[in-house]
């Protein structure tokens, strides 16, 4: 479930500056999100989560408190912020009782 980090180094395709997202597309039925980072050089954690997990309450007050934090209009990947162990203990207990078994 955990989706690739951006690569730190220089270097990468030709075209593409350094640190760019390593080229990756998100499966259908997911939504790339970041918890953490914030800290200098900490991008946070990335993950694909199912999109079925959104009308979870849980996920759904982190949501919220993205939308009141960065608003509804963040470019990009979506961004929550709490940090990357809520997240993941958030996202994974979604999944427990959603019956999704973690990949």
């Amino acid at each position: 479930m955990v989706w690739k980090r951006k690569s730190a180094g220089a270097g990468g395709s030709p075209g593409r500056g350094a640190g760019a997202d390593e080229e990756e597309k998100v499966p259908r039925g997911h939504v790339p999100m970041v918890a953490g980072g914030g800290a200098e050089g900490d991008d946070g954690e990335r993950m694909l989560v199912p999109v079925r997990l959104l009308s979870d309450p849980r996920v759904a007050e982190l949501l919220d408190m993205a939308a009141q934090r960065y608003g509804y209009r963040q470019p990009g990947v979506l961004r929550v912020p709490c940090d990357a162990g809520r997240f993941r203990r958030v996202v994974d207990g979604a999944m427990q009782r959603c019956g999704i078994a973690p990949a």
